[in-house]
């Protein structure tokens, strides 16, 4: 079973960088592997789109505001409960895109072949000011997520 992992965010946002910041600690612990793929969704997200064919399972990481939440509150959702309906508007800006529209275009993309196993781990944060640096509890947060995820993939750091 091959699995996609997609880090969503903009690090040069404040928290909402968490995304990033989760890939970038899973490309270090995980390195090279054929089953599992690593994306940064914060740049050239349409071209990742097509990387996701072959693959049965797919993980994603983003920020999320307003949620009543203290910051750096974790959410884990299956996909289809949050997915909006595919889009066919040709002017969505490409490098904003967000992960559920991501997934909206992977669908008619890979068609047959869109894995059903799609899970989303979401971060409550508030801070997204144009800052590079992002809040301890966000951080920590990001943290519990890095360790989910290499639990969900089942690696292990032989």
């Amino acid at each position: 079973m091959k699995t996609a992992i997609m880090g969503f965010g903009n690090p040069v946002r404040s928290d909402d960088g968490i995304g990033m910041y989760v890939i970038e600690k899973l490309q270090k612990i995980i390195g090279q592997n054929d089953d599992i793929s690593i994306f940064d969704m914060g740049t050239a997200a349409f071209e990742v789109l097509f990387g996701l064919k072959g693959h049965s399972k797919i993980l994603m990481v983003d920020a999320v505001i307003n949620t009543n939440e203290p910051v750096g509150t974790l959410f884990k959702v299956p996909a289809e409960e949050v997915l909006r309906t595919p889009q066919d508007d040709p002017m969505v800006f490409l490098h904003g895109m967000k992960w559920d529209q991501a997934l909206s275009y992977a669908k008619k993309i890979l068609g047959d072949e869109y894995p059903e196993d799609i899970q989303v781990y979401l971060i409550a944060v508030e801070n997204t000011k144009l800052e590079t640096e992002i809040s301890d509890a966000v951080k920590k947060a990001g943290d519990k997520v890095v360790q989910h995820i290499l639990e969900d993939v089942k690696f292990v750091n032989v």
